[in-house]
C-alpha cells in the first residue's frame, strides 16, 4: 500500500505542477479569449496521467476519485485515508515548486493558482452558497459520466484504457469550461474539482484563498454521497460495478486487454 501511496504523492505534486503551470500560461497569453483554451489544457493532461496512473494506483490523485472508490467498496478506509493524505502532501509540494519558480507578480495575479471564489477585491466572484452548488453540480457531471464508466467492469472492458481515461478527462473538461463561463465573474476561479489541489495554494499562499474554501471539500463530499446513492438504482442489467479492495487494479488489467 505505501508504494502506491507515494506514486500517488509524486503524481499528484507532478499533476498540479504541470496543470497550474500550463493554465497560467494559457490565462497570460494575448488571445482573444484565453479562458476557452483552459478546457483543452485540462482534458490534455488529465487525460496523459490518467493513462500512466490508472495501471499503477487506479489513477485517483484527486480526494474526489478517493471518497467514491471507498463509498464503492473498490478500496478499505485505510487505503482511502492514506491516499487522500498522500494527494494532500503531493499538492503542497506541487505548489512549493511553482512558488519557487514563479515571478511574484504572476503568482499575485493569479492567486499561485489557487481555488478562489472571490478576487482581492471581496465585491468580485461569487457568494459561497453559489460557489458550494456549482461545485457540486460539476463535480457531479464527472462523477455521472466518468465514474459510471471507469467502475463498469464490462463497459471497461469493451473501451479499453484509453477510451475510458479519454471519457473521464472529457467529463474534467466541460466541468471546467461551464464554471469559467456560466457565471461571468471575473473573481471566481472556476471549480476546483479537486479539494487537495486547493489545499496546497490556501496553505502557501493564505489570503483570500481561505474565503469560501470549505466549499471546495463540502461540494464534492455531497456530490460524492448523492452520486453513490443514485447509483445504487442504476438499471443492473446494463452495469457490472467493481465489487472489492482490488477489483480497481483488475480493472485496469481488463483495460489493457488482460482478460484475467
Amino acid at each position: 500500500m505505501w508504494r502506491a501511496a507515494l506514486t500517488e504523492l509524486v503524481a499528484t505534486a507532478t499533476l498540479m505542477f504541470t496543470l497550474t503551470t500550463t493554465i497560467i500560461s494559457c490565462l497570460d497569453s494575448h488571445g482573444p479569449d484565453p479562458k476557452l483554451a483552459v478546457p483543452f489544457v485540462v482534458f490534455t493532461i488529465a487525460f496523459l496521467f490518467l493513462i500512466v496512473m490508472v495501471p499503477l494506483t487506479g489513477g485517483h490523485m484527486s480526494p474526489v476519485f478517493t471518497f467514491i472508490a471507498f463509498l464503492k467498496g473498490v478500496v478499505t478506509l485505510a487505503r482511502a485515508s492514506i491516499y487522500i493524505m498522500a494527494q494532500c502532501v503531493g499538492s503542497i509540494m506541487g505548489f512549493l515548486v511553482i512558488k519557487s519558480v514563479m515571478g511574484h507578480e504572476t503568482a499575485q495575479k493569479y492567486s499561485l493558482g489557487g481555488c478562489a471564489i472571490t478576487g482581492q477585491d471581496p465585491s468580485s466572484g461569487l457568494s459561497p452558497i453559489t460557489a458550494l452548488i456549482l461545485e457540486f453540480a460539476c463535480t457531479f457531471v464527472v462523477l455521472f459520466v466518468g465514474v459510471t464508466v471507469a467502475f463498469d467492469k464490462r463497459r471497461c472492458k469493451e473501451l479499453g484504457l484509453v477510451m475510458v481515461c479519454a471519457v473521464v478527462a472529457g467529463a474534467m473538461a466541460i466541468a471546467v469550461l461551464v464554471s469559467i463561463t456560466v457565471t461571468g465573474r471575473s473573481g471566481y476561479a472556476g471549480v476546483g474539482l479537486n479539494p487537495a489541489r486547493c489545499l496546497g495554494p490556501a496553505l502557501l499562499e493564505g489570503g483570500h484563498l481561505w474565503y469560501g474554501h470549505w466549499v471546495f471539500w463540502v461540494g464534492p463530499v455531497l456530490a460524492c454521497t448523492i452520486y453513490y446513492g443514485f447509483s445504487l438504482n442504476l438499471p443492473r442489467e446494463g452495469l457490472v460495478w467493481v465489487d472489492g479492495e482490488y477489483d480497481f487494479f483488475r480493472l485496469a488489467g481488463a483495460c489493457l486487454g488482460d482478460g484475467k
